[in-house]
């Protein structure tokens, strides 16, 4: 292993020591099919039903993907030196058409501009956060198709 991998390594050791074992909510009905979310440290998320006052509870499923791996990835690609100076992902689902119309694939397109920024830290960023440590990414079902792709945009801002 290279000096590079092993300083990752390390640096991954104790990673989201932070997560409570056990996560807890609240969600409360407000009116019709509205509800609100409240996280166990006291963050809202408004849902609704006829998507006018919050999002679908799918919409807020494939943001806790993307923000799950993102923060991973972000987390990754500065450990292995580099300088992002902005990543942006995309990402969008399709559902099956039948009741439980759950997803069957998801993409996402990943936008990274910086500098130090190359493809294999890349794809080891996306590999780590797919096989390791993305807890959502891990309580989705495990026939789901999750593709990725990326952008690398170097020294853009």
């Amino acid at each position: 292993m290279e000096k590079g991998e092993n300083e990752l390594k390390e640096s991954l050791t104790g990673y989201k020591e932070k997560v409570a074992p056990i996560t807890k909510g609240t969600l409360t009905w407000d009116k019709e099919l509205i509800f609100v979310g409240r996280t166990q440290r006291g963050y809202e998320i408004d849902y609704d039903a006829d998507i006018q006052w919050g999002c679908a509870p799918t919409e807020s499923l494939l943001l806790s993907l993307a923000a799950c791996m993102g923060i991973d990835m972000v987390s990754f690609l500065q450990k292995m030196r580099s300088k992002l100076t902005s990543f942006k992902l995309d990402i969008a689902g399709e559902r099956n058409p039948t009741p439980p119309q759950s997803y069957k694939s998801i993409e996402m397109v990943l936008h990274i501009a910086g500098e130090n920024v190359n493809p294999k830290q890349v794809e080891k960023a996306i590999a780590l956060s797919q096989e390791k440590y993305c807890s959502v990414y891990h309580s989705l079902r495990k026939d789901l198709k999750v593709m990725v792709k990326y952008f690398i945009n170097e020294g853009a801002q």
